[in-house]
């Protein structure tokens, strides 16, 4: 009898670093988590240890295989997806870090980003990146990173440092150094890739004063990224598959085509529209992206971000003190039939999509004599689906003038998603069915499924929609005009936020 064949995914996330073996068949075979340290040296500054994440991203790996019971000759290829944006600069000869890499949250570079603006490029970054302006994306931390590390402007200009993504450091770990490369759908977060020519922008370049002997290689994200050294996981295994978490995740839904849509509830809640080859530029606070590709053809995606999504439960629990335990919002939310009228806005650190109002605060209103804590819990939990909304109408508005149809379904994966009360009132609101799938670590899965698709465990993307498969359909029970209303209501809460 032949060997099973296994997929291991390493998915290295803000707060813990994972890694998933998986069959074929996308079933979990068994899993390792560490959590990361979090670093905060100053107010709007965030921090990871590069070298931390790797040390904890391969220990997870072999505890993975150890649980599964597995050596390295039974895997036949690895897939990785990270936290997105967050920024490394190593050097080249000795693999060290100049710095600890800046996370993705981190906001020390707007003034280089007010630079941007004030100069006029905003429109330029957009048409050849698809994103908008902001410290979010790698580019500028990169700036930031050059200009402020000793020595680094010169090093760099040597060619003796390397930037990455967190998939191309793990990468440069894994292949002892031996490659520099990431994934188109990595690159696209930059602010420094056209996502037109798959290539990076020399103007781009030029604007950030970043040499372009800093760069990683671009491949498609079902590619042979190199092998991971034996000595690490006790054999040679193809690096087959690289994606971002989000990319990921819509992958690992089988959203391969236009107009198929995925929506992550973490701690924020990430919704991506596929858009296939079409460049689509939103005219409804989204933006455009790379979708993670099997092929060198551009594909692409629209995403909105909503900040803060299953957040709001962490705040329930630790900021109001009216539940214990995550779990417990289920079922303090359902003892009265509905929020009583009460709106919470959970505009902690501002608004994301598709409102970006960086200066809105959070606000509970409607609240009268009879409101208890059971509604506002019920109230915090509807302002997850209310975000959400938002930002899928405003999918299906750029959707529509574009040419294509209105959203008829949504896919939903992350930890709130398993909030029955979350999804049913999800698809009240949308009037579309809203489904979970059986797998819901879709990002890991996503990963696994672009290795496979590399390695020739899978001959198409045909095969893995096959694959998925539907764990429960929430289908909408309430009346479309009420759902109207209710979003009214939500709308007029949030213009209040920023009165």
């Amino acid at each position: 009898m032949s060997q099973p064949t296994y997929l291991l995914a390493l998915d290295q996330g803000t707060s813990s670093s994972r890694s998933i073996v998986f069959t074929p068949e996308g079933s979990t075979v068994a899993m390792a988590q560490k959590e990361l340290t979090q670093i905060y040296p100053q107010p709007g500054w965030v921090e990871h240890d590069a070298l931390e994440i790797w040390r904890i991203q391969l220990a997870t790996a072999r505890e993975a295989l150890a649980k599964a019971g597995i050596t390295a000759a039974q895997v036949k290829a690895v897939g990785i997806t990270n936290q997105r944006e967050t920024t490394v600069v190593w050097n080249r000869k000795t693999g060290q870090p100049i710095h600890h890499a800046i996370v993705w949250q981190d906001r020390r570079a707007e003034p280089t980003c007010a630079e941007l603006r004030a100069k006029g490029l905003a429109d330029t970054i957009r048409d050849k990146t698809g994103l908008l302006i902001d410290a979010y994306f790698s580019g500028t931390k990169l700036k930031w990173l050059l200009d402020h590390v000793p020595g680094a402007r010169a090093q760099a200009a040597n060619g003796e440092l390397a930037f990455g993504t967190i998939d191309s450091w793990l990468i440069w770990q894994l292949t002892e150094g031996r490659v520099h490369v990431t994934d188109v759908s990595n690159a696209s977060r930059t602010m420094l890739f056209n996502v037109h020519t798959n290539l990076w922008d020399e103007d781009l370049l030029a604007a950030l004063d970043i040499p372009a002997s800093l760069m990683p290689a671009v491949q498609p994200s079902a590619s042979l990224f190199g092998e991971v050294a034996p000595a690490l996981l006790g054999g040679a295994i193809p690096i087959g598959g690289v994606a971002g978490d989000q990319q990921s995740a819509l992958f690992g839904q089988a959203c391969f085509k236009a107009g198929m849509v995925k929506n992550t509830y973490g701690t924020g809640c990430f919704m991506l529209m596929h858009t296939g080859h079409s460049f689509q530029t939103s005219h409804n606070g989204l933006i455009t992206t790379s979708a993670a590709q099997t092929t060198a053809q551009p594909e692409f995606a629209l995403e909105g971000s909503v900040f803060v999504g299953g957040a709001v439960v962490q705040w329930l629990r630790d900021g109001l003190h009216a539940i214990q335990g995550s779990g417990e919002v289920q079922s303090l939310a359902q003892s009265v039939p509905d929020a009583g009228g009460v709106i919470v806005v959970p505009a902690f650190t501002g608004l994301g999509a598709p409102y970006w109002k960086p200066d809105a605060r959070g606000s509970i209103t409607g609240l009268t004599r009879g409101s208890t804590l059971a509604h506002i819990a019920r109230a915090a939990l509807e302002s997850i689906a209310f975000q959400s909304a938002a930002l899928l109408q405003a999918m299906s508005r750029d959707a529509v003038r574009a040419g294509g149809a209105q959203v008829s379904e949504l896919r939903v994966d992350g930890g709130a998603c398993v909030n029955d009360l979350l999804m049913q009132f999800q698809a009240d609101l949308l009037g579309i069915p809203v489904v979970r799938p059986a797998v819901t670590e879709t990002t890991a899965l996503g990963a696994a499924y672009l290795a496979g698709l590399t390695t020739g465990v899978y001959r198409s993307t045909d095969e893995l929609s096959d694959l998925w498969k539907a764990e429960r359909r929430f289908l909408p029970t309430m009346a479309p005009e009420r759902a109207k209303e209710r979003m009214a209501q939500w709308e007029h809460a949030v213009r209040q936020t920023t009165l």
